[in-house]
């Protein structure tokens, strides 16, 4: 070591730095996460969002692996410029290396790639978490002395183990449990207020189900098809109508439904006969006020028409209440099937996509005060139907569409530059 050439001393001491800011970088990017669109990326088999959990829902070994990368990088950095500023320059110089190198760690160590992970968090934890489990596999065995080793010291401190695990709890366990978590209960608080106020600005027509999405019972359809339609339905409340929607006759209940088919007086008579008038709702009606008139009408549905009475789409007090709440359905409505995430960070997204669900499910800011779809936002972009593979930039986002018919974009290919990473290859299961 007393034969070592400064530049080899240089590029040690640049290479252990650079290692204190990975580990500075990744915890800054894995902690500033989106759960919500993490977890999204996950159910769609996204590698690194798949390891990025794992790391999140082990939080104690990351810590753990974290702690002891960054103790060891940075301690064997001082030690290093302590021996050569020893050497060369006798004590004084060992006088400037320590604060120097301390600066040096702070800096370029810690406050910038902490900052940079947290802003970049999605493009950095990603690709990232490769390296991060691999080195944790590495290293769990030493980490699991360190852990034994620690407990022991605490018991003869006097901690118990249920407090160390309670200490330990992780942020996502504290999320599953609410009455555990004031902080977890304020922002759920706070969100619904945001909801409250956004039923002034948002109307019914951003709301709806729209007409070519609308699942209803065609009376001009054989009564067998109208039973097995029946017998398969998701909903509560169907609309009636014959041959179009505009022809529509009412809702019917499906609990109606279930007593007809109980007395065997199930007919298309019968079922005309069980149907509640339709309740009209004009497109541009606030969510708030709409909201007061299902309460007065006694509705939860409602049939909505534009300026010239055609019937576009429906709303339903359930929606509404979604909006102020978030979605109260069970766990498989995180996902959205409207969207597919891709390995390099992009996702392929369904030209119906309504532009407000994406923006919540992504975490985007694509205008939504003009068309409500993709699809739409896509054609009033261009000024005409792309009829093969286009690229767009709309705000920060980019857009390329992939498939389109003669009369709609059918999918498009979006991404957001700053998300955008290469391809991780690993054979990792997480």
């Amino acid at each position: 070591m007393d034969e070592l050439h400064p530049g080899y001393l240089v590029g040690l001491l640049v290479l252990l730095v650079a290692c204190s800011a990975f580990f500075s970088c990744v915890e800054a990017a894995l902690l500033n996460l989106d759960r919500y669109r993490l977890r999204l990326q996950a159910k769609q088999g996204l590698r690194g969002a798949r390891r990025s959990s794992w790391l999140l829902l082990h939080d104690d070994r990351l810590r753990g692996t974290l702690l002891f990368g960054r103790t060891l990088v940075n301690v064997s950095a001082a030690a290093l410029a302590s021996w050569a500023a020893l050497r060369h320059w006798g004590v004084i110089g060992l006088a400037v290396a320590i604060p120097g190198m301390t600066l040096l760690l702070l800096l370029f160590g810690a406050l910038l790639p902490r900052r940079y992970g947290a802003l970049r968090s999605e493009r950095v934890a990603l690709p990232l978490s490769l390296p991060l489990l691999i080195l944790q596999r590495l290293c769990w065995p030493l980490l699991w002395l360190l852990t034994l080793l620690s407990n022991a010291l605490l018991r003869l401190l006097g901690v118990a183990a249920a407090e160390q695990d309670d200490s330990g709890r992780s942020r996502d366990e504290e999320a599953l449990h609410p009455a555990d978590n004031p902080q977890a209960s304020e922002v759920n608080r706070h969100d619904m207020l945001l909801g409250l106020l956004d039923l002034e600005k948002v109307t019914v027509n951003d709301l709806m189900i729209p007409r070519n999405e609308i699942e209803g019972i065609d009376l001009d359809d054989e009564l067998e098809v109208i039973v097995e339609q029946l017998r398969t339905t998701s909903h509560t409340r169907l609309p009636v109508y014959r041959d179009d929607v505009n022809q529509i006759e009412g809702v019917v209940h499906m609990r109606q439904i279930a007593r007809l088919l109980t007395q065997g007086r199930l007919t298309k008579e019968n079922l005309r006969q069980a149907c509640m008038e339709p309740y009209f709702v004009p497109e541009s009606t606030p969510l708030s006020t709409q909201l007061v008139n299902f309460q007065k009408e006694k509705r939860r549905i409602g049939v909505v028409v534009d300026e010239y009475g055609e019937v576009i789409g429906i709303v339903t007090l359930e929606d509404i209440l979604e909006e102020i709440v978030g979605d109260f359905n069970d766990l498989d409505s995180l996902d959205n099937p409207d969207i597919q995430a891709q390995e390099d960070g992009s996702f392929v997204i369904d030209g119906s996509a309504n532009l407000r669900e994406l923006n919540k499910s992504l975490g985007w800011q694509l205008p939504c005060d003009g068309p409500k779809t993709l699809n739409g936002l896509v054609t009033e972009a261009l000024e005409q139907i792309p009829d093969c593979a286009v690229c767009l930039r709309i705000g920060p986002y980019c857009l390329e569409i992939q498939q389109s018919a003669e009369n709609r974009v059918k999918s498009v290919r979006a991404w957001h530059p700053r998300a955008l990473t290469p391809l991780v290859e690993s054979d990792a299961s997480v």
